[in-house]
């Protein structure tokens, strides 16, 4: 597959400071992932601004493209061109907030909802968790099966997510995702440009 898209989310509670992870993303950033996620969904609508402002700007400077999440009024008030919405949050949306953004993602745990986030005109869709993940401690991973079902159910990019590491990108690929999401690696590599550059390896084969 041509193009395959590496997506990093984040993850500030992985640093003790707001600035250790500020300076992470910097350098994260700087070694050009397709697209950040900005997730941190268990802040207060203020203070996810605060982060954002900061964030669009450090992912701006390296021309990263940045995903606000969750709160559909911050990022139209900060003129996010990406947004990625929880399905409970996409539900809500209205035409105007759909068509504030010019690329619109959204979280998809079964084909059902891929196909409900493809109805409602999203650019593309994340497809969790595939693995057995820290992340989703005592959860199995939905599989490659149910990936190659997303995949195959709709007609819009799917990104695979959960426990993916660069010895899973060519099986993802395989099972016909069109990128995959890096959350706890991407956070806690000491070498963000190696680290991309070798998802990067694995991506192109």
């Amino acid at each position: 597959m041509d193009d395959f898209k590496l997506v990093v989310i984040s993850n500030r509670h992985l640093f003790s400071t707001k600035e250790a992870f500020m300076a992470h993303l910097d350098r994260l950033a700087a070694a050009r992932p397709d697209l950040f996620i900005l997730r941190e969904k268990d802040l207060k609508p203020g203070a996810y601004a605060a982060l954002a402002k900061d964030v669009l700007e450090t992912c701006e400077k390296y021309h990263v493209i940045c995903a606000l999440h969750g709160f559909v009024d911050v990022a139209r008030d900060l003129k996010a061109e990406a947004f990625h919405a929880p399905m409970p949050v996409l539900e809500k949306m209205t035409e105007e907030d759909k068509k504030s953004f010019r690329i619109l993602g959204a979280s998809a745990h079964s084909l059902q909802q891929g196909l409900q986030a493809q109805s409602a005109g999203c650019t593309y869709i994340t497809a969790s968790h595939i693995y057995d993940t820290d992340c989703k401690k005592g959860l199995p991973g939905r599989g490659i099966a149910f990936l190659k079902s997303v995949c195959g159910g709709v007609s819009l990019p799917v990104y695979a997510l959960g426990g993916i590491d660069a010895s899973k990108i060519e099986e993802v690929k395989r099972a016909g995702a069109a990128g995959a999401c890096m959350m706890s690696g991407a956070m806690t590599c000491p070498d963000p440009l190696k680290y991309m550059e070798t998802l990067r390896y694995f991506s192109e084969k």
